[in-house]
C-alpha cells in the first residue's frame, strides 16, 4: 500500500512541478531570461516538493527510515523517467538539451533536485514529527 500511495503523491508532485514549469516558461523566462528563470524555478520547485512531502508523509504510513528512503528513491526514479520521456519523446528535445539540466557547471540544478527528492520524505517526517522505528538488521 505504501508503494501505491507513494506513486499518488508523486503524481501530485508532477502536477505541481508542471504548474511551476508553466509559470517559468510563460512569465519568468520573458521577464528574467532563461538562466535566472530556471534558478528561481528550481528554488520554488524545491519548496513545493518539501511542502507536498510534508503534507502527505503521515498518510504514507512509513514507519522506518529505510521505507522513507525507498519512497524518495522511487520518486527520484519516476521523476527522472518522466523528465527524459517528456523532454525527448513529447517535446522533441535533443539529448544535449536534456543533459543541460543535469550539468551543474552550467547552472543545471536537476541533480540537486533529484537528491532533494530522495531526502524529501525524511525531511518531511522530521518536520511533521513522525516517529520512526529503528531499522532491524537481519
Amino acid at each position: 500500500m505504501i508503494f501505491l500511495k507513494s506513486i499518488i503523491v508523486w503524481l501530485v508532485f508532477i502536477l505541481g512541478e508542471s504548474v511551476n514549469g508553466t509559470v517559468r516558461t510563460f512569465w519568468l523566462v520573458p521577464a528574467l531570461g532563461d538562466f535566472w528563470a530556471h534558478q528561481i524555478s528550481f528554488f520554488t520547485g524545491s519548496i513545493l516538493v518539501v511542502a507536498i512531502a510534508t503534507i502527505f508523509v503521515k498518510w504514507l504510513h512509513a514507519t522506518r527510515t529505510s521505507q522513507l528512503l525507498n519512497i524518495g528513491i522511487l520518486w527520484m526514479l519516476l521523476t527522472l523517467s518522466f523528465e527524459i520521456c517528456l523532454g525527448r519523446f513529447v517535446l522533441g528535445y535533443s539529448w544535449q538539451q536534456i543533459a543541460a539540466d543535469y550539468n551543474l557547471l552550467n547552472g543545471g540544478l536537476m541533480p540537486i533536485g533529484l537528491v532533494l527528492l530522495i531526502l524529501a520524505p525524511l525531511i518531511a517526517a522530521k518536520i511533521r514529527g513522525v516517529a520512526l522505528k529503528k531499522n532491524q538488521t537481519a
